[in-house]
């Protein structure tokens, strides 16, 4: 598949960038950006390329995501935390599997969240990604988060590792791995086809850049 965008990406930081080193202090004024572990390279991304030095960032375990139901827990949790030191607080996650539990939970707690059902539809943008929803039904998606951490956030936890037999149960309706890239990076690029072929699915590639996530980081900022 095309390329379909064409919008400059900021480059990503290096991985000693993704420690609270070098970020600004907390203090009155500032927003603090309670996110997801999977999308702190992007953040820290938009933030040197906007110059959003008044926001900072706090992270919780990407591996939330094998258990969404204690998503809204751990984001109420960190909230009430953070409420002693930050007036203003955006979350970084999109509902994410808690079937609209995380929107009550930040609508109760007074703070915003990004838009949209998970992290595929926001980086494809969340009305370009639901526009295409009935024609890739069958289509599993990974982003460069996933791609890099593809055996711990997909093959192990699946148990393929150790009964690849499973593959054929789980992934039998899917056709199609969509990789939504956030960067160019061929090293990644086929890393992804690379994970399409061990799950028995044809591969695309869509650039997508940041998407609605940086739309969203805007606004709040």
């Amino acid at each position: 598949m095309s390329d379909e965008a064409n919008d400059p990406v900021p480059p990503v930081p290096s991985d000693t960038d993704l420690t609270e080193k070098g970020l600004a202090p907390k203090g009155q004024g500032r927003i603090l950006l309670i996110a997801c572990g999977a999308l702190a390279r992007e953040i820290l991304a938009l933030k040197a390329a906007n110059g959003w030095t008044h926001m900072d960032l706090q992270c919780l375990p990407a591996k939330l995501h094998l258990h969404p139901d204690r998503i809204p827990d751990a984001v109420e949790a960190a909230v009430k935390d953070a409420r002693k030191d930050y007036a203003d607080i955006f979350v970084v996650y999109a509902d994410c599997g808690t079937g609209g539990l995380l929107q009550a939970r930040c609508d109760a707690l007074g703070v915003g969240m990004v838009p949209g059902p998970h992290c595929y539809a926001f980086f494809d943008g969340n009305d370009a990604f639901m526009s295409r929803l009935e024609d890739e039904i069958t289509c599993f998606y990974l982003t460069d988060f996933l791609v890099k951490q593809f055996d711990a956030f997909v093959w192990r936890p699946m148990g393929l590792d150790r009964h690849p037999e499973l593959r054929d149960m789980l992934f039998g309706n899917y056709e199609r791995l969509v990789y939504l890239a956030q960067t160019r990076d061929p090293a990644l690029e086929e890393k992804a086809r690379e994970a399409a072929r061990r799950l028995g699915l044809a591969y695309s590639y869509r650039f997508t850049g940041y998407g609605d996530l940086a739309v969203a980081l805007n606004a709040a900022s």
